[in-house]
């Protein structure tokens, strides 16, 4: 470090749960298991989406940048925070913070366009089946997920740079499991409120607009549902996309939860682990909640496991 009016900070120290020593084993544990669960549900899921046909279509194609997005969203923090635990290493380097922070950011930023575009995908299969095949083809399914990674990617950009540009003062040392923006922000001696204001506003904006697009799209499912006359019906039809309200139930619920709930000094700890409990147990259930309330991959799993036993 070069130190003058301002401190040039080179790297940070993440803290942790660093006021519990006795409890880093168990943590390591506890976060070790949810990384596994998550590559192995995950990766399960994409394994059956390419070997079987019957599960090559549009519906199932998001299911897929679904999982590849939560391998990715967990693998960059959970790596990091279980050399934490079992190693006490804490330190990470400017340039490994700020990649940390962007690619967070990015990844939970394109679960929720990959969210939206999945119940524009319901909606077309629920309201408008004779012309589904049609409107979902490859090319729609194609530009859909496409622009959820470029947004995904590019809005959450202006933050990083702010940051990346931002004077440090002080200590280095972040009060969090990983690279927090929020934590960040307090560390740096820039005045960010110009920042703060692009972000809440930007965030806001885009969160509104998916949500505004979600429930419009459940509203014309939940009115084409009630149109008909078998409530065995409505049922089959209505569990067809109940796996994704409850993915995106948790979403946002957890995200309003997390980040506009205040923080007072006596609850950081509890915030810290519900912090990371959002961008890793997530990732870890939506392919147990897919699973378990989709048939064509319990088939999928079932015949694969079969052949397994078979061969």
């Amino acid at each position: 470090m070069q130190r003058g009016n301002q401190t040039q900070i080179t790297e940070f120290i993440i803290l942790g749960f660093s006021d519990y020593p006795d409890l880093q084993i168990l943590l390591f544990m506890v976060f070790l298991c949810i990384y596994l669960v998550t590559l192995m549900g995950n990766l399960t899921i994409l394994t059956l989406m390419y070997v079987d046909s019957h599960l090559h279509t549009p519906m199932y194609f998001f299911l897929c940048n679904l999982g590849i997005l939560d391998v990715c969203l967990t693998s960059c923090t959970l790596p990091k925070m279980l050399s934490i635990f079992l190693m006490d290493n804490k330190r990470i380097s400017f340039v490994g913070c700020i990649t940390q922070l962007y690619l967070l950011m990015s990844f939970s930023g394109v679960e929720g366009y990959l969210l939206t575009a999945m119940a524009f995908d319901r909606y077309v299969a629920i309201c408008n089946p004779l012309r589904y095949s049609l409107i979902m083809n490859k090319r729609v399914c194609a530009l859909l997920s496409a622009n959820s990674w470029v947004i995904g990617f590019l809005d959450v950009l202006p933050h990083s740079l702010s940051i990346s540009y931002s004077s440090f003062c002080g200590h280095n040392m972040i009060d969090h499991l990983f690279c927090d923006f929020q934590s960040m922000l307090q560390l740096s001696c820039s005045d960010n409120s110009a920042v703060k204001l692009l972000m809440n506003t930007l965030n806001l904006t885009l969160a509104m607009v998916c949500i505004v697009l979600i429930l419009t799209s459940y509203s014309y499912i939940i009115s084409s549902i009630l149109k008909m006359q078998s409530v065995k019906g409505r049922y089959k039809v209505f569990s067809t996309c109940s796996s994704h309200l409850t993915i995106v139930s948790m979403y946002y619920g957890s995200a309003i939860f997390v980040y506009l709930t205040p923080i007072s000094e006596s609850e950081k700890s509890v915030h810290k682990l519900l912090d990371a409990s959002y961008s890793t147990l997530i990732p870890m259930l939506n392919p147990i909640i897919y699973s378990l309330r989709n048939k064509d991959i319990k088939a999928a799993l079932k015949k694969g496991m079969e052949g397994r036993t078979g061969g």
